[in-house]
């Protein structure tokens, strides 16, 4: 009888261990780096404010080059929309579309477009095979050149970020 309730106890035990062990979440999604050169042109147009400096839209498109991509594709068309206040405010958003068409989308936060100037991006998500992408990148540019007809040249090449991949419900 004894060796029934012994046996009979272990099985419990061992079934309650094999449900914690099923009911526990999955590890979270390993990050991955990424590093390159970011290369765009566009337009900056600024409306004159109360303040020293004008607020401005730009809008940029160009090259990003991945040198180590860690799942990335190696290259995309760049696009950039961006606001600066003329105070405290710059942001924008960010997409980035490679050869098949999937997409990488961003939001973007910093200093005004100038040389030596930071901007960080939060990776919002994207399409195809970056469906379900989450991450950050920053970059400091390199040069920034424009004309008086407001035509800006820029490159950054310490453009270096991370993701991972998060699940999504449909």
């Amino acid at each position: 009888m004894r060796a029934f309730l012994f046996l009979g106890v272990l099985a419990l035990t061992a079934a309650a261990g094999a449900a914690r062990t099923s009911q526990q979440p999955p590890p979270p999604p390993e990050w991955r780096a990424f590093d390159g050169a970011w290369s765009a042109a566009g337009r900056r147009q600024t409306l004159p404010t109360e303040g020293a400096r004008g607020a401005a839209t730009i809008q940029l498109s160009g090259s990003v080059v991945l040198a180590s991509s860690a799942g990335l594709s190696r290259a995309f068309h760049a696009e950039a929309i961006g606001y600066d206040d003329g105070g405290r405010l710059a942001g924008g958003r960010a997409v980035w579309t490679d050869t098949r068409g999937d997409r990488v989308f961003s939001e973007l936060r910093g200093e005004t477009l100038a040389t030596g100037r930071r901007i960080a991006g939060t990776i919002t998500g994207g399409t195809g095979r970056y469906d379900g992408i989450a991450g950050d990148w920053e970059l400091t540019w390199q040069f920034v050149v424009e004309t008086e007809e407001g035509e800006v040249q820029t490159r950054a090449a310490d453009f270096r970020g991370r993701y991972r991949r998060i699940e999504t419900r449909r």
